[in-house]
C-alpha cells in the first residue's frame, strides 16, 4: 500500500507542479498560443507519437509471453512514464532538461536487444541493464556534450536529412496496414484510408489559414480514422478490455538483477539513442532559433538518463527523443512548449486511465502512415534546409554529405549488411541513423586535420 500511496502522491504533485508551469509559462520571441489551442495542438503531439511507442512494450512483452495482466501493466506504465520523461525534458532546472518542444517516448532501437537480455537471463535482467544505462548516459553527458563542436552544419543538416528520410520507409509500410507479411497489406482499403488521410493534410496546409492549418495532421488523422471506422477497419475490442485504472507500480517484475553483458549491451543502444536525440536537438534548435551550447545538450541527455532509471525502477524502457514529433513542430508551426506540457499532461491521464488510453491505438496504422509521410517527408528537408548553409563549393562538404547519407539510408534500407559482425557491434551499427552520423562526424575531423574544414572552438 506504501507504494500506491507512493505514486498517487506523486502523481498528483507533478499534475499540480506541471500545471503551475503551463499557466506561468511564457516563451520570449515565440509566438504563444491559447490553453484550449494548446491543448489541442498538444492531442496532436500525441497522437503522432503514440502508435510508435507503445509498439516498443507491445513487441517486447508478447516475445515474453507476457499475459493480458502484465501486458496491460506494461502499457499503461510506459504511457505514464513517457508523460514523466517529457516533462523531464521541458523544465530546464540547472543539471536537466533541453527546454525544447520535444516529446519522449520508447527508444525503438531497444527492442531487439532487450528481447535478447529477457530471452536469455530474464526480465528481472532488463530492468537491471537498463538502470544502469541510464546511469552512465547521466554521468558522461557532459563530456558527450562537448562533441557539439564535431556537429557544424554540414554534419548536423546530414544527420537531420538521414533522420527524416530513412524513417519514411516505416511510413509507407504503415500506409500499407504495418504489417508486411499479411494478407491485407497494401489492399485497396488500407491505400484508399491512408491517402485520404494524406490529402486531408496537404489540402489543409494549402487553403486553410490560422489555427486549422496549425493541426492539419490531427484533422487528417480524425478524418482517416472516420472513414475507417465507415469501412468496417476498427474494433474497440482493446478498448472493451482494459481497466479503467492502473497505477504505476516499482518493480512490478521484481526486483532487478545485473550482469556485465546485459549492461554493456544496453550501454551501446544508449550511445546511439544519445547521437539520435543530438540529431533532434539541433533540429529543434533550428526550428525554434536557438543556438544549443554544450551545457544545453548536456541537460538535454542527463534528462534523458533520469528518464531510463525512471523506466527501469517503474519496469518499462529507455526513452528517447521522437523524431516523429519534430515533423509536428515543423507542420504547425508553433514552436512555443505550452502544447507539449500539455501532451506531457494527457500521458500521465492516459497512464493511469488504460480505458481512455485504448482509444488512442483504434487509429490504424494506414491512417498514422498517411500521415507520417507528411511529416518525416518534412523533417528531412528541414536537414535540406540546414545543408544550404554549406559552402559546396568546398570538395570536402560535397563528400561529408554524399558519404554520411547514402550510407544512413543505405543501412536503414538494407540493415543486414553488418550480419557477419559481433553482436556487440551489431548493435550500433544496425541503425542507419548512427552509421550516418558517425561518417559525418568522423568525416569532418579527418578534414579538419587537413585543414580543409574548419571548426568552432566549442
Amino acid at each position: 500500500m506504501h507504494r500506491v500511496f507512493f505514486v498517487c502522491l506523486f502523481t498528483y504533485r507533478s499534475i499540480v507542479k506541471f500545471r503551475r508551469i503551463i499557466l506561468n509559462n511564457s516563451e520570449k520571441g515565440l509566438k504563444q498560443v491559447s490553453h484550449l489551442k494548446a491543448a489541442i495542438l498538444g492531442l496532436q503531439h500525441l497522437l503522432a507519437m503514440y502508435s510508435g511507442d507503445i509498439i516498443v512494450p507491445l513487441l517486447i512483452g508478447a516475445f515474453l509471453h507476457f499475459n493480458a495482466a502484465q501486458m496491460t501493466y506494461l502499457v499503461s506504465a510506459d504511457i505514464f512514464m513517457c508523460g514523466i520523461a517529457t516533462l523531464l525534458q521541458l523544465k530546464r532546472t540547472p543539471i536537466t532538461g533541453i527546454g525544447l518542444p520535444v516529446v519522449l517516448g520508447c527508444a525503438v532501437q531497444v527492442i531487439t536487444p532487450l528481447e535478447t537480455i529477457g530471452g536469455t537471463l530474464g526480465v528481472t535482467y532488463i530492468y537491471g541493464a537498463i538502470i544502469c544505462s541510464g546511469l552512465f548516459v547521466f554521468l558522461i553527458s557532459g563530456l558527450f556534450s562537448k562533441l557539439r563542436r564535431f556537429f557544424p552544419p554540414v554534419v548536423t543538416g546530414s544527420l537531420i536529412t538521414i533522420i527524416g528520410f530513412s524513417l519514411v520507409p516505416v511510413a509507407v509500410q504503415d500506409l500499407g496496414g504495418g504489417d508486411a507479411s499479411a494478407k491485407t497489406f497494401a489492399n485497396a482499403q488500407n491505400l484508399t484510408v491512408g491517402l485520404v488521410t494524406m490529402v486531408v493534410v496537404l489540402l489543409i496546409n494549402i487553403f486553410g489559414k490560422g489555427f486549422l492549418r496549425s493541426i492539419s495532421v490531427l484533422v487528417g488523422m480524425i478524418v482517416g480514422t472516420g472513414l475507417a471506422g465507415a469501412m468496417g477497419m476498427i474494433s474497440l475490442s482493446s478498448v472493451s478490455s482494459a481497466s479503467w485504472f492502473k497505477l504505476p507500480q516499482p518493480f512490478y517484475f521484481g526486483t532487478p538483477h545485473f550482469s556485465w553483458s546485459a549492461i554493456l549491451t544496453m550501454i551501446l543502444v544508449s550511445l546511439t539513442t544519445m547521437v539520435e536525440s543530438t540529431g533532434v536537438f539541433l533540429a529543434l534548435g533550428d526550428l525554434t532559433g536557438r543556438k544549443l551550447s554544450s551545457k544545453e545538450l548536456a541537460k538535454g541527455y542527463r534528462a534523458e538518463g533520469i528518464a531510463a532509471m525512471l523506466g527501469g525502477i517503474f519496469n518499462t524502457f529507455p526513452y528517447s527523443t521522437f523524431s516523429e514529433n519534430v515533423g509536428v513542430v515543423q507542420l504547425s508551426g508553433i514552436k512555443t512548449k505550452r502544447p507539449i506540457y500539455y501532451a506531457g499532461l494527457f500521458l500521465l491521464i492516459l497512464g493511469l486511465l488504460p480505458k481512455v488510453g485504448a482509444f488512442a491505438t483504434v487509429v490504424p496504422s494506414s491512417v498514422l502512415g498517411g500521415a507520417m509521410i507528411v511529416m518525416f517527408g518534412m523533417v528531412g528537408v528541414q536537414g535540406i534546409r540546414i545543408l544550404q548553409q554549406v559552402d559546396f563549393n568546398k570538395n570536402a562538404n560535397l563528400l561529408i554529405v554524399a558519404i554520411a547519407v547514402g550510407s544512413g539510408i543505405g543501412v536503414t534500407v538494407y540493415p543486414q549488411i553488418f550480419s557477419s559482425f559481433p553482436k556487440a557491434a551489431q548493435i550500433i551499427l544496425d541503425n542507419g541513423i548512427v552509421v550516418g552520423g558517425f561518417m559525418a562526424v568522423l568525416l569532418t575531423v579527418l578534414f579538419s586535420i587537413s585543414g580543409q574544414i574548419k571548426l568552432d572552438k566549442e
